[in-house]
């Protein structure tokens, strides 16, 4: 599956272009800041310098404003900080797992756990897989988007309650318990 998984994966993200974000043809504007920048291609650096492979991208480009180009990322291992760190930026690491456990307990070796996404061919398995992540949101199928009816909020370093949706309007109410004897 990974043999033919990888080709497609990089095909895709070879289309993801940099460029204005005001032409329609532009799959990837500039980052947010030239340091934010700075600390993506720092990260790629360390896990390349440490032994991942690098299938595309990574390269800070020449010329003006905080561009970097779609990087793709295999082979990373908790000795490199792509491990353990958020990626912001158009990066991404990808995890060969052997069975659908590893792959679980892979996802689940995070300090976060804002979002994830299940793809599976069976959806019950997806069901499954979905419950088992420690992640503030699941999409399955799809990404996980905000939209102002649904609760958006992760886990562990990717923080505690809920904002959106009737459990955002929790977090602004002020509650009282009263007893009585």
């Amino acid at each position: 599956m990974w043999d033919e998984f990888l080709p497609a994966f990089l095909a895709e993200a070879g289309r993801w272009q940099t460029g204005d974000p005001r032409d329609p043809g532009t799959r990837l504007g500039p980052m947010s800041s030239l340091s934010a920048r700075e600390v993506l291609a720092e990260q790629v650096a360390d896990a390349v310098a440490r032994g991942a492979t690098l299938h595309m991208g990574g390269r800070v480009p020449d010329g003006d404003g905080a561009f970097y180009p779609a990087t793709v990322l295999s082979g990373v291992d908790p000795s490199m900080r792509a491990y353990h760190e958020e990626l912001f930026g158009p990066a991404v690491v990808l995890h060969e797992a052997e069975s659908t456990d590893a792959a679980v307990e892979l996802a689940n070796d995070s300090p976060y756990g804002l979002g994830s996404t299940v793809f599976a061919r069976n959806e019950a398995q997806a069901d499954t897989i979905a419950d088992r992540l420690d992640a503030g949101m699941v999409g399955i199928g799809t990404t996980v988007k905000s939209a102002p009816d649904l609760p958006f909020g992760g886990v562990k370093n990717s923080g505690i309650g809920r904002e959106l949706g009737r459990f955002g309007l929790d977090e602004f109410a002020n509650k009282k318990l009263i007893r009585i004897a």
